[in-house]
């Protein structure tokens, strides 16, 4: 997966970044068992997403022409058997 360059764009990292703090955020809430910091925290994780679509449609992320194309795969067909003599 390294080698595909998957995920390594300015708009992934900071997409993951901020969804991670906002992970984290709920996750000490929820420990202290205050419902509206986790509630908050949950925020934070879907501004992450909202954050890190922003950049990408702003060129931030990976290219439509890099990324890998997708193949249709060939039905399966079946041979007929050979009768045996």
């Amino acid at each position: 997966m390294a080698g595909s360059s998957h995920g390594h764009t300015p708009a992934a990292w900071t997409g993951v970044i901020i969804v991670f703090i906002g992970f984290c955020v709920s996750g000490a809430f929820i420990v202290r068992a205050q419902p509206v910091g986790f509630w908050a925290g949950m925020a934070v994780v879907a501004l992450g997403g909202v954050v890190g679509w922003i950049m990408r449609s702003m060129g931030l992320g990976m290219p439509k022409e890099n990324a890998a194309p997708v193949r249709p795969t060939a039905a399966a067909t079946r041979e007929p058997v050979a009768a045996e003599s």
